[in-house]
């Protein structure tokens, strides 16, 4: 019997999932695993050196960039595992962690886990959230807006929406996508993710799901190391880490998933209202740079091309708003 099932999801990122595979074998954890590589890249052929050095690994083929839901639901569809790993190629697994939480999860009444993700340098990377009425969070990385957002947070001591690191077992309401473990049972229940993403904010709109049938965790003393965005950068021809970057591709994609995702799960009114205040941010975000232009003693934070390809891309967004708005099946994929 197949323990735990782990799916990886390549795109262009064949080297990454080497190292990846070699963590997770070297480790040699003390579980019947099968791991599924489903191939986004219609450029690359099966690779017969993994296959052959690894015989637990399976390969699948989608045939063209069907992005992170789409291409985990078609490993999940063939998986046989009692728990699901749905893992990113640019991870590298320290003995003994696959098989710590897997135990942990498994032997709890938690549904879902994920762990402490770190940095290359071993400083903690946000690994797992709470959810914030309409998608409010969303508005904290806008230009100037933002910042005063955070501090009138500060100023009432709002919670904040995610864990900065966790030593011990959290309980969470969504998991960073880098590595979600799921119960089978639980998945096979809550459905699969959401086809309309491509890219973002897929795993915050099935872990709500999955907060419907039961309880999700971080396990804080379980670490995996994760090289955060390094083939989404490349992807997008983009730079730097995380999700504050809403001024070119890259950013147009985290943009309008997250979006997508208000009104899937918080309704028209949110949508609108998030959408709304990036459109107001437009003309903030231009009277900023002016601002600093005028006074060029003081820093200056964002330049005339960012604020440009911001305004670009809520236009995009406003130009998506009717299959948005009617929540009508739709691949929301900019690339």
């Amino acid at each position: 019997m197949v323990n735990l099932s782990i799916i990886i999801v390549n795109y262009k990122s064949l080297p990454l999932i080497r190292d990846c595979l070699n963590s997770i074998f070297m480790c040699k954890p003390d579980l019947q695993i099968e791991v599924i590589i489903v191939n986004n890249d219609e450029l690359q052929e099966r690779d017969n050196q993994i296959l052959n050095r690894y015989p637990e690994v399976k390969w699948a083929d989608m045939g063209y960039n069907a992005g992170f839901a789409r291409a985990n639901n078609e490993g999940i569809r063939r998986a046989s595992g009692e728990v699901f790993l749905l893992l990113n190629p640019d991870t590298i697994i320290p003995q003994g962690a696959l098989d710590k939480s897997f135990r942990q999860l498994i032997n709890s009444d938690y549904i879902a886990c994920g762990v402490q993700l770190l940095n290359e340098d071993a400083s903690p990377q946000i690994s797992g959230n709470y959810f914030i009425t309409g998608g409010l969070n969303y508005l904290l990385p806008l230009p100037y807006i933002g910042n005063c957002m955070k501090w009138i947070a500060g100023l009432f001591s709002i919670k904040k929406p995610h864990v900065a690191e966790a030593s011990s077992l959290v309980e969470v309401d969504w998991i960073n996508g880098a590595f979600i473990m799921v119960k089978e049972w639980a998945a096979r229940k809550a459905g699969l993710m959401d086809e309309d993403f491509f890219l973002y904010a897929e795993e915050v709109e099935w872990c709500a799901r999955l907060r419907n049938i039961g309880k999700l965790c971080i396990l804080g003393d379980v670490q995996v190391f994760h090289l955060q965005g390094m083939t989404a950068n490349e992807t997008f021809i983009s730079k730097g880490k995380g999700y504050y970057n809403l001024f070119d591709r890259k950013g147009l994609q985290i943009m309008l998933s997250n979006l997508v995702r208000i009104r899937k799960q918080y309704g028209i009114f949110w949508f609108l209202f998030i959408l709304m205040i990036y459109t107001i941010d437009i003309p903030v975000f231009f009277a900023g740079n002016l601002f600093s232009m005028l006074f060029p003693k003081r820093s200056r934070v964002y330049t005339l091309d960012q604020a440009a390809g911001f305004t670009k891309n809520v236009f995009f967004v406003w130009s998506k708003s009717s299959p948005i708005l009617l929540n009508r099946p739709y691949f929301y994929k900019v690339l």
